[in-house]
């Protein structure tokens, strides 16, 4: 094509396909700063059954009302929310069912697919499950190889189903660059079932296997309609004679291509809010430049989220949830109301407003458009004269002047309540309206400092699909032999920045918004690195190839129709789990005759805390915390004890896992725990009236209640552990500070989990016995179950860390408390009150993650996390809190420079560092120690107060760093030799403690109702 023809490519349209409307906008980016934003056109209608005609529609209109020619137009953009609608409404005709055939061994048994899934949404797309040999140990050696004909015999027994869409999870697939077991399991699937959906989870995301298993199904499930609905997308583009490309945008606010978002339409869910906060921030681009809650009301649903400083949404946690399912990669952090212009209103007794809308219908339903459904925007015309929409005649005597007072307070409550849920502190944030159904919001609401319905606001989501960014990845296996992980990010993240340019991103707006590093420990000195960079469209360029798809027949138009006449019988014959919000202040755990019988309430507070005493190891409570779940769902009972009350010829028994984290996350336990008990008990004399954690820091705080429990061992969990945080060593325990006999920990029997047992009936010290497991462990895969002998009663009273369940407990009711009450910001200290307050810890530092490094040694994990100061909760306040020259009182960071965080498997200590540059070569100078061991050293999620363990560190996460100062079992001179900077190798610093320990309280001690 001639170049005169090709500077004429210019225009972008945005399309957003939205549950209620379709949204259309011709943009000229070179004219953005022009007073109409360079929007040439725009068009709002009503989304139509199959999105292809109502695209066609929008994009016809404006070429007709501009005078626009197809030559023109550089682009097409389209957002939708299709495929999260279909997963939010439970929509069993846009929803396939889904086999999940997991390559695992005798691992993960007692947290199946979708354990913990809202029951309807498990009923809806869960099909079939099964638990198949293959899977790899962390160090890349075999759990077992899969088992072709086994992956046959499943094939045969899904084809009998039915099922045609299916997920392929791996133990540890995210490295598995050798063995390649998913991709040689799908391959076989496809063979044996034709036409079938095969998603292997490594390639929808990274290590954590319950929830890149979660995104899989979900990513699954959609496929079929993904494929349809992107075909109907395509279609009207060939008809109007566009020849440019295609993009559909994703989650992050950039490009996906057709072909890649019918393969990954998860990868969309989340653009639709993404959509209309970036077109939000492009209406008010000279206006405003600090955070603003962006409050998008479309005709079904409200949806709320927060647009930072830099233009873009604040994203969820380190774990993102949606419609009730945890998923391990980012989404934009928005929340939901069904109020919209279509919402019903009801004048009964007390006016209601929604939830329920008349959608799509509303221009034949809503009273304004001569139908007979009264609307939120029949009310707002009735309430505002200004407001002109349809015929305000028809609607006259629809409420009187108490009922449009009614409706006005029920909306301007509605939009209130959502924004201050969505607020992390009491400041007053600039609110900005925007969507078709904004006009029903009020110009004042309480929590704003001021109320924006910029010009164009009704078609934003459109807009900020036409302005989506462009991004490149680099997913590569490189050598560290060599060079540093340093050298070898920084030419991967330049090689980012490239692709992200070469594939039409402006230079000077390109960013590396993503970095990871996954050490493949079985290849010598390789590492796995994935490098994203994305930056806005560069709108000068004019070579974009246009994108070609396979040829769309007629069949997509005829499946579209039936999906409607399909989709209006099935909907809402399911409906999401409403689980009532306990009152935190009145709740009392359930304590009788000194016994505390532990419930879900106790136990999702306690995996809380657990993981926050982890200091970033101990492994994940999570899986644990679900298996706990159901066995007391199965009416298991699990008891608490208070170490005061044992006695003195009480037998304590010890259990849990020992490895890497890092394994905790991936390799879900078998049976592993009770296996070691079984298999000590074989040559132990005594026989076990109690069980103790040996750490209660992570998934190991909760294993003495797994081991006890009714169905198990039937043992009270004793409230205490051998730490009182969590150490990488069994040395590193209590009874071996006091040092009163040795050795303590022999006998002792450690399990694999896959047939592997090593006892070791004698050893000649505690230190010898962790020297001998953890070589086996190194060989066992880095994650082994473990019995210790029992202790005596009298011996647990004097060596225990007591209370520490207790503790957990406090500390997760503290962090369930401030998130329903919207009071993230001051969580880190909600936390410490429930330490023993400011005397006894405080917060070390608050910032963005932005290095990371691991390294696998002896079946420790070994790293450090680089964090840079920031103020995190205020983040919103991110471009005013940079030192600002020459201007007295600009407000500043309190945490300025960085600090790097060593660990061994836990966190070790908190340093502030500084950089300089010297003959081209980056040299860090350690400075002052913030908090050092034995105190505790815990990173949180400053998004929702829930702690970051060393596996789960990644580069761009909010945190804060808190310091809690350790047990006085620990502040002796033996125990801060065993458990002080000394034990890790740092032999250069003195640990100073933090403050003043404070023996946490029984919870036993204060609801115990026998009295």
């Amino acid at each position: 094509m001639g170049s005169a023809v090709e500077s004429k490519k210019t225009l972008r349209i945005g399309v957003d396909v939205g549950g209620t409307n379709t949204d259309g906008v011709v943009l000229d980016p070179s004219r953005a700063l022009e007073p109409d934003k360079g929007i040439i056109a725009w068009h709002k209608a009503p989304t139509t059954t199959n999105p292809s005609l109502g695209i066609n529609d929008a994009i016809t209109a404006m070429f007709r009302t501009a005078s626009i020619s197809p030559d023109q137009v550089a682009s097409v953009t389209i957002g939708t929310t299709h495929f999260v609608n279909a997963v939010v409404e439970r929509d069993a005709a846009r929803l396939s069912k889904v086999a999940v055939l997991r390559l695992c061994g005798p691992f993960s048994k007692h947290a199946p697919p979708c354990v913990d899934w809202p029951d309807d949404m498990r009923e809806l797309i869960l099909g079939y499950y099964a638990l198949l040999k293959g899977g790899l140990e962390v160090d890349g050696y075999l759990i077992s190889d899969i088992d072709e004909n086994e992956i046959r015999e499943q094939c045969a027994v899904l084809r009998e189903k039915g099922i045609k869409s299916i997920v392929v999870n791996g133990v540890f697939s995210p490295i598995d660059t050798v063995e390649q077991q998913e991709d040689r399991a799908a391959a076989i699937i496809r063979a044996e079932i034709p036409g079938c959906d095969v998603v292997c989870s490594r390639e929808v995301a990274n290590l954590g296997f319950l929830e890149r298993e979660n995104a899989a199904i979900l990513n699954a499930s959609i496929l079929a309609f993904a494929r349809k609905t992107i075909r109907s997308f395509q279609d009207p583009i060939k008809r109007l004679g566009l020849d440019c490309p295609v993009f559909i945008t994703q989650n992050d606010g950039t490009i996906l291509s057709g072909d890649m978002a019918a393969k990954l339409p998860i990868r969309t869910f989340s653009s639709g809010p993404t959509n209309s906060m970036r077109g939000a921030a492009f209406l008010v681009q000279n206006e405003l430049d600090e955070a603003m809650m962006v409050v998008d009301i479309g005709g079904t649903t409200t949806d709320v989220g927060l647009l930072l400083a830099n233009g873009f949404p604040r994203q969820q946690a380190a774990y993102s949830d949606l419609a009730g399912v945890r998923m391990n990669f980012s989404c934009p952090d928005v929340r939901s109301i069904g109020l919209g212009g279509g919402s019903i209103v009801r004048n009964g007794e007390t006016l209601t407003v929604g939830p329920d809308s008349v959608g799509y219908k509303i221009t034949e339903e809503a009273l304004v458009f001569g139908g007979s459904v009264l609307t939120a925007t029949d009310c707002t015309v009735l309430a505002d004269s200004a407001v002109e929409i349809g015929n305000r005649e028809l609607v006259k005597g629809a409420l009187d002047d108490e009922g449009i007072a009614q409706f006005k307070a029920v909306v301007k409550h509605k939009i209130e309540k959502i924004i201050d849920t969505m607020k992390t502190s009491p400041e007053d944030i600039p609110v900005l309206l925007v969507g078709g159904g904004a006009v029903i919001a009020p110009n004042e609401l309480k929590g704003a400092s001021r109320v924006l319905k910029p010009k164009w606001s009704g078609v934003a989501n459109a807009i900020g699909a036409a302005i989506a960014r462009v991004s490149a990845v680099v997913d590569t296996v490189k050598s560290t032999e060599s060079r540093s992980t340093k050298q070898i990010l920084d030419e991967i993240c330049q090689d980012a920045i490239e692709r992200a340019v070469a594939n039409g991103a402006s230079r000077s707006t390109v960013k590396v918004v993503e970095m990871d590093t996954l050490p493949l420990p079985y290849i010598a000195n390789k590492s796995r690195f994935t490098v994203r960079a994305a930056g806005n469209l560069d709108y000068s360029r004019t070579d974009f190839a246009t994108l070609h798809f396979e040829e769309a027949s007629k069949e997509a138009e005829v499946q579209m129709d039936e999906y409607e006449k399909s989709a209006q019988s099935a909907h809402k014959k399911t409906k999401a789990d409403s689980k009532e919000d306990i009152d935190i202040d009145s709740y009392k755990p359930t304590v009788r005759n000194r016994v505390w019988y532990v419930n879900e309430t106790d136990l999702s507070w306690i995996a809380i805390g657990c993981y926050i005493l982890g200091t970033g190891g101990g492994g994940s409570p999570y899986s644990s915390m679900i298996r706990l779940r159901q066995m007391l769902r199965r009416g298991d009972v699990v008891r608490v004890v208070n170490p005061d009350d044992l006695p003195d010829n009480a037998a304590v028994a010890t259990g849990g896992h020992a490895g890497s984290p890092t394994v905790g996350i991936e390799k879900l336990s078998g049976d592993e725990m009770t296996e070691a008990q079984q298999e000590l008990y074989k040559i132990c004399d005594s026989q076990p009236s109690h069980i103790i954690s040996v750490e209660i820091g992570g998934g190991n705080g909760l294993q003495s209640m797994i081991i006890g429990a009714s169905t198990n061992m039937d043992l009270p969990a004793v409230d205490g552990d051998w730490m009182g945080r969590a150490y990488p060593t069994k040395w590193q325990t209590t009874p071996v500070v006091f040092n009163e006999r040795s050795p303590i920990w022999s006998p002792v029997a450690m399990t694999d989990g896959n047939g592997n047992v090593v006892v070791v009936p004698k050893a000649t010290s505690d230190l010898q016995v962790e020297r001998i497991l953890r070589a086996a462990l190194s060989q066992m895969g880095s994650g082994v179950g473990f019995a210790d002998p029992p202790v005596s009663g009298l011996e647990c009273r004097r060596w225990a860390v007591e209370h520490t369940i207790s503790q957990s407990w406090r500390i997760g009711r503290a962090v369930a408390k401030a998130r329903q009450s919207n009071r993230v910001d001051n969580v880190a200290e909600t936390i410490l009150a429930e330490c023993g307050g400011p005397e006894a810890g405080k917060v070390l530092w608050k910032g963005k993650i932005v290095g990371v490094e691991r390294t696998l040694r002896m079946g420790h994990i070994y790293g450090e996390c680089i964090i840079e100061g920031a103020d995190v909760v205020d983040d919103e306040n991110g471009a005013k809190s940079q030192p600002v020259s020459g201007k007295e009182g600009s407000k500043q960071p309190q945490f300025q420079g960085r600090i790097k965080i060593p660990f061994k498997n836990e966190n070790v200590a908190a340093i502030k560092i500084s950089q300089s540059v010297v003959d081209g070569t980056t040299i860090e100078t350690e400075d002052e120690v913030l908090g050092i061991v034995p105190d505790l050293i815990t990173v949180i999620d400053a998004q929702n107060g829930e702690a970051i363990g060393t596996p789960e560190y990644r580069y761009g996460l909010l945190v804060i760093v808190l310091g809690i100062t350790a047990s006085e079992r620990w502040t002796s001179e033996r125990g801060i030799e065993i458990g002080g900077p000394k034990a890790f190798g740092m032999e250069h610093l003195t640990y100073k403690p933090l403050g003043k320990f404070v023996k946490p309280r029984s919870v036993i001690d204060e609801f115990d109702t026998s009295g």
